[in-house]
C-alpha cells in the first residue's frame, strides 16, 4: 500500500538540498574553512543520518561532500569506478535506505570520465591487455554504449563520449531501480526516489536529469 506523497516529498527535500549545495560550492559561497570546522565537529559525532545515497565515480577530481557543500555524515557515499550497479552496491544503498531512512539516491557520473573513456576504447580496439577486474568494470558500462557506436550513428568524439557519459549514468538509474527488490519495493510506495546526474570538472556544477515523476 502507499504511503501517500510525504516519502516522495523528503525525496524531493533531499534533491533540493544537493542542488542549493552545489550552487554554494559553485559560487564558492561556503570556503574550505567551513569545511575544515565541520571536519573537526564531525570528530565528535557517533551517529549519522544521511539525507541522500550518492553512488559516484572513484575519481579523485569528484570529492562528494565537497561538491554538494554537506557535512560529514550527511551523505552516504559509495565510489567505484565508472559509477557501475553491482550487487555489493545495491546492497549498500539498500543497508542506508533500510538503516537510515534515507529517501534519494543519486547516480553521479562526471566529464573525462576514464572509465567510459578506456570502455570505448575497448569496444573499438578490443584488446585481452587488460585486467580481468578492469575487464569487470568495462563490461559492466559496454551495454550502455554499444548502441552509440553503431554505423549509422555518426558521433564526433566529443558528442560521444559526452553521451556515454550520461547513457552509462542512465543505465546505472535503471539497475538501482529494478536490480534489488527491497528498492523496488521502496520505490513502488513512494518512499525512495532515485535520479542521475552528471558533474562538470570544467564549471564544477552538477546537473540533474532522469528524474522519476
Amino acid at each position: 500500500m502507499k504511503k501517500g506523497r510525504c516519502e516522495v516529498t523528503k525525496g524531493q527535500e533531499a534533491l533540493q538540498r544537493l542542488r542549493e549545495g552545489n550552487e554554494r560550492y559553485v559560487t564558492e559561497a561556503s570556503g574550505g574553512e567551513a569545511f575544515l570546522r565541520r571536519m573537526r565537529r564531525a570528530k565528535t559525532i557517533l551517529t549519522q543520518e544521511p539525507f541522500a545515497i550518492i553512488l559516484g565515480c572513484s575519481d579523485s577530481r569528484v570529492p562528494v561532500e565537497i561538491v554538494f557543500d554537506q557535512d560529514l555524515g550527511d551523505l552516504f557515499v559509495i565510489r567505484v569506478a565508472g559509477n557501475v550497479v553491482t550487487p555489493s552496491q545495491l546492497g549498500s544503498v539498500e543497508y542506508a535506505a533500510e538503516q537510515f531512512g534515507t529517501r534519494l539516491v543519486v547516480v553521479l557520473g562526471h566529464t573525462h570520465c576514464g572509465a567510459i573513456l578506456g570502455t570505448l576504447e575497448q569496444l573499438r580496439r578490443p584488446t585481452e591487455a587488460r585486467s580481468p577486474h578492469m575487464r569487470f568494470i568495462a563490461n559492466c558500462i559496454r551495454p550502455a554504449l554499444t548502441d552509440l557506436l553503431a554505423p549509422e550513428r555518426s558521433y564526433d568524439r566529443e558528442t560521444l563520449i559526452r553521451k556515454s557519459i550520461r547513457a552509462n549514468v542512465r543505465q546505472s538509474v535503471e539497475q538501482m531501480r529494478h536490480g534489488s527488490k527491497i528498492l523496488e519495493r521502496l520505490i513502488e510506495s513512494d518512499q525512495l526516489l532515485v535520479v542521475g546526474a552528471e558533474y562538470s570538472l570544467e564549471t564544477g556544477r552538477v546537473e540533474f536529469f532522469d528524474e522519476q515523476p
